[in-house]
C-alpha cells in the first residue's frame, strides 16, 4: 500500500478545515460574502469528514459532523436573504418596475434579515470553536493512520447512491414546471457535486467533466430557487394589510417579471437534462469503478478555486 495515501486524505481534510477558519470570522461580522463562503466551506467539510473518517475507530467523525451541520444551518437563513437583496438590486436597474414597490419589498426583506442575523449569531455562539477543533483533530489523527484506504469504499458508496438518486429525480421532474420537483433535483445535484469534488481533489482527473456539468446545472437551479424565494417575499408584501403606499400594480409587475425568469431558467434546465443524466451515468459506470479498483494510479490534485462574489444561493 502506498505510504503517500494518508498524506493525500489528510490534505483533503486540512484544506477544508482551513477554508472554514478563513471565512468564519467574516461571516460572524455580518459580511455577506463571508457568510456565503463560510457556509460553502462548512458543507464541503461536512461531506469530507464522514467520507474520510466515518469508518475509522476513535475518529469522533459523527460528533464533528453534527457540529459542522449546526454551523451550516446557522449561516443558511442569512445567506438566503443576502441573495434576495442582490436580486432586488438587479431588478432595480429596470425602468419598467416601480421603485416604490421594490423598496417596499426590500424593507420587508431587510427586517427579516436583521431578525435572522440575530438568530444566526445566537446559534454560532452555541458552537464551541475549541471543541470543534478538538473533534476535527481527532478526525485528522485517524485519517493519518488509515493505510487501508477505507475512504474509497465510503466515497464510492455515496457516489453510487447519489447518482441513482439524481437520475430518479430528473425523471420525476419531467418537462413540466413543478417547483418542488426542481427543488429535489437541485438538492440531488448539490449532494452529488460535493462527493465528486472529493474524488476530483484526490486525483481522479476523469471527474472533471462530470463536475463541470453538475456545477452548470446547480448554478441554473440555484438561481431559479433564489428567484422563487424572492417571489415568496413579494407575495408576502402583497398580502400585507391594506393602507400601504405601494400600488398593487407595482408588486404585480415585479411578480410577473420574476415568473418570466423562472420559466426561462426552467426551460434551460429541460434543455440540459440529457447532459445531466449522462453525468449521473458516468459517475456510476466510470468514476465509482476507478475509485474502487485502481487506487494507486490516482495522483493528488488540489486546484485553487477562485473565490468571487456570486449572486446565488450557497450552491
Amino acid at each position: 500500500m502506498s505510504s503517500r495515501t494518508p498524506r493525500v486524505t489528510s490534505a483533503l481534510l486540512t484544506r477544508r478545515v482551513r477554508a472554514l477558519h478563513r471565512y468564519l470570522p467574516a461571516a460572524v461580522a455580518g459580511d455577506d460574502v463571508g457568510v456565503h463562503q463560510a457556509r460553502v466551506a462548512s458543507r464541503r467539510l461536512r461531506e469530507a469528514v464522514p467520507v474520510l473518517a466515518g469508518r475509522l475507530k476513535g475518529s469522533k467523525a459523527g460528533k464533528a459532523r453534527r457540529k459542522i451541520r449546526r454551523l451550516t444551518q446557522a449561516l443558511g437563513a442569512v445567506r438566503e436573504l443576502d441573495v434576495t437583496l442582490m436580486l432586488l438590486d438587479e431588478l432595480s436597474s429596470s425602468d419598467e418596475l416601480s421603485r416604490a414597490a421594490l423598496q417596499d419589498v426590500r424593507l420587508h426583506v431587510m427586517a427579516e434579515r436583521s431578525a435572522r442575523r440575530e438568530a444566526m449569531l445566537s446559534k454560532l455562539a452555541d458552537v464551541d470553536p475549541g471543541k470543534l477543533d478538538r473533534r476535527l483533530q481527532s478526525v485528522a489523527e485517524a485519517v493519518l493512520l488509515d493505510v487501508e484506504q477505507t475512504w474509497r469504499q465510503e466515497l464510492s458508496a455515496r457516489l453510487l447512491k447519489r447518482s441513482k438518486r439524481l437520475a430518479a429525480v430528473i425523471d420525476q421532474a419531467g418537462s413540466l414546471y413543478a417547483p418542488e420537483h426542481l427543488h429535489q433535483v437541485r438538492i440531488a445535484v448539490k449532494k452529488l457535486r460535493y462527493g465528486v469534488e472529493l474524488a476530483a481533489d484526490s486525483g481522479l482527473t476523469s471527474a472533471g467533466p462530470v463536475l463541470r456539468s453538475l456545477k452548470r446545472t446547480q448554478d441554473n437551479l440555484g438561481r431559479l430557487h433564489d428567484l422563487q424565494v424572492l417571489q415568496a417575499h413579494v407575495a408576502a408584501v402583497q398580502a400585507a394589510p391594506a393602507g400601504r403606499a405601494v400600488p398593487h400594480e407595482g408588486l404585480t409587475a415585479i411578480a410577473g417579471r420574476i415568473e418570466e425568469e423562472c420559466r426561462r431558467l426552467h426551460g434551460k434546465f429541460v434543455a440540459q437534462s440529457d447532459v445531466l443524466r449522462e453525468a449521473a451515468a458516468t459517475v456510476t459506470t466510470q468514476l465509482v469503478p476507478r475509485l474502487t479498483s485502481r487506487p494507486r494510479q490516482l495522483k493528488m490534485k488540489m486546484p485553487v478555486r477562485k473565490q468571487r462574489r456570486v449572486v446565488g444561493s450557497a450552491r
